[in-house]
């Protein structure tokens, strides 16, 4: 976010504060390699996923120190503006490109949901004889099977 908004401060003609914010991204662009790194050299299932080799993180890195020596460059022989001590502020709220997010609310309550209904549902109050008891199982008597003899003229052929 800092490399982007130093872009769009030399764009508009604030080199110094563009200097100043390209510095902070450096900054933090040098922490997340190395964090990119460790995690790259870690033992477990993710040791697969090289975030340091990634194409985003590569151009990245050189995004930001071509933008920092072109600032720095014209700052030296066009702006000579003043390098602020403290990092330009990011604006957070983005005020383009985004819907609006829609505040949810709770549907009203229906009128059938009133204290005592909502009373009714409370399981410390259920009976006791509650857990039903296994009915014996019926003994299962067996069924004759008529006696069915083999017919040879049934019509099947086993080839």
């Amino acid at each position: 976010a800092y490399c982007y908004h130093g872009q769009t401060l030399l764009a508009s003609d604030k080199c110094g504060e563009a200097i100043r914010s390209l510095q902070e991204s450096e900054k933090y662009f040098a922490k997340a390699e190395a964090l990119c790194k460790e995690y790259g050299e870690t033992k477990g299932p993710g040791t697969t996923a090289k975030p340091s080799g990634h194409l985003f993180f590569r151009k990245l890195g050189s995004l930001i120190k071509n933008t920092l020596e072109k600032c720095q460059r014209e700052n030296g022989f066009i702006y000579f503006q003043k390098v602020p001590a403290e990092a330009p502020q990011l604006e957070l709220k983005a005020n383009y490109g985004l819907v609006e997010p829609v505040p949810f609310e709770f549907p009203a309550l229906n009128a059938h949901w009133t204290p005592e209904t909502l009373a009714a549902f409370d399981l410390t109050k259920r009976p006791k004889d509650d857990t039903a008891k296994p009915k014996p199982e019926e003994e299962v008597k067996p069924l004759k099977e008529p006696d069915i003899k083999p017919q040879k003229d049934s019509g099947c052929q086993i080839s």
